[in-house]
């Protein structure tokens, strides 16, 4: 059955849409503090006599469009997620810029989650015309651990599930097109701390003790040849060391360094390997200068991986619905999304919109990020649209 070609969303469900974003872009909340967030969306559906969404992850909520009408019953689930990022917005061009000193919607989650309303309120009222069921989340903590869509895989919540729908924002398409690949899109996201342990002495006898700092050196230099060396370059692999801490004066040898940072690969099948040998690189290093190491793991995103016939099927619905021009080809990203955990659990597809247009192409998690509200209504259109056609294919 074809979607509806009129009324995907009425005027007044429009209005609600864009309303949900203005409030949430003022009143951004960060990962796992989504409190107002969560409230301001029950009350949203309720209003529209959507009742009986569930919480989950503390501040996040979830709620089920069952079809009443007759067809093969499949069960999607749509995604948008909801939390903000410890930036401070510095535009003074929007009428709703954030009024949380330090906190904005730096990377679009106040137009994904707003996608995921609309797309809800047209489900509900379209409910008579379609069988099975629409399950839309809105996802708190995306950005920071612990993560809203580990609780999604971890407590079951997309068993029985046909496929699942995601998406972001990408400031290097232009407003108005579209892009998804087959495979993965995302780079997995393991997080480490790396203590170095040696021994402190004066710093005019570095003999006598075991030099952390040395230590740390090494491995700096030497873990990079692990990518550079060991991981094909489709696997689009990082390591990064984001902080490093240690000594205590300029004549002591240092005795300990603590490091944290990230590992990333885009390969499900290298990425236990890559984290081994990240460990590995740091017990040689350590043991090169006479010291240990001590290095612990945290399991983070897996990759985002999108199934061929999912976005072959969007190109197609892109080229119909906007034009052949407006589906655009892009690289994978190296970043992560908390959206691999649901494509971990069944078939789905991540897809981007784009934002850029004059004035407006600062990338996300920057101070300056801004999309226009003329790309909110066409993308959740798309994405109705879209979820229209995998209940019914």
């Amino acid at each position: 059955m074809n979607a509806p070609t009129n009324n995907l969303l009425s005027n007044v469900e429009r209005k609600a849409v864009v309303e949900m974003r203005h409030a949430m872009h003022r009143e951004p909340e960060l990962s796992n503090e989504e409190w107002k967030t969560q409230r301001r969306l029950r009350e949203v559906l309720q209003s529209f006599g959507i009742i009986g969404a569930k919480e989950f992850h503390r501040t996040g909520l979830y709620v089920d469009i069952e079809g009443r009408g007759v067809g093969p019953n499949r069960s999607i689930a749509l995604r948008g997620d909801i939390d903000a990022l410890p930036i401070q917005e510095v535009r003074d061009d929007l009428s709703f810029m954030s009024r949380m000193p330090g906190v904005m919607h730096a990377c679009g989650h106040d137009i994904h989650a707003s996608i995921a309303l609309g797309t809800a309120l047209a489900f509900h009222r379209m409910r008579d015309q379609f069988s099975g069921r629409v399950r839309v989340f809105f996802q708190p903590a995306e950005e920071a651990e612990p993560c809203g869509g580990r609780t999604v895989a971890d407590e079951g919540l997309l068993n029985g599930f046909d496929a699942a729908v995601g998406f972001h924002v990408r400031t290097d398409i232009a407003a108005g097109s579209y892009g998804a690949r087959a495979g993965a899109v995302t780079n997995s996201a393991d997080q480490f701390e790396l203590q170095l342990q040696g021994v402190m002495s004066h710093g005019a006898k570095p003999y006598e003790g075991v030099d952390a700092i040395a230590m740390a050196g090494t491995f700096i230099n030497e873990v990079q040849k692990v990518i550079s060396r060991e991981m094909p370059g489709k696997d689009t692999a990082v390591v990064t060391i984001g902080t490093i801490n240690g000594g205590r004066a300029t004549n002591i040898i240092c005795p300990s360094v603590t490091m944290t940072g990230t590992i990333r690969t885009s390969s499900t099948e290298r990425r236990e390997t890559l984290v081994r040998r990240v460990r590995e690189m740091a017990e040689a290093a350590a043991a090169m200068h006479r010291g240990r190491a001590q290095f612990t793991s945290h399991w983070g995103e897996p990759p985002v991986v999108n199934d061929a016939d999912m976005v072959e099927r969007f190109r197609r619905l892109v080229i119909e619905v906007a034009g052949s021009d407006r589906f655009v080809e892009r690289p994978s990203t190296p970043g992560s999304d908390d959206f691999g955990f649901y494509s971990s659990c069944v078939p789905s597809i991540y897809f981007w919109f784009g934002s850029q247009e004059p004035g407006k192409e600062s990338a996300v998690h920057t101070p300056t990020f801004a999309v226009s509200d003329d790309v909110l209504i066409p993308t959740t259109e798309l994405a109705i649209r879209y979820c229209w056609e995998l209940l019914h294919c």
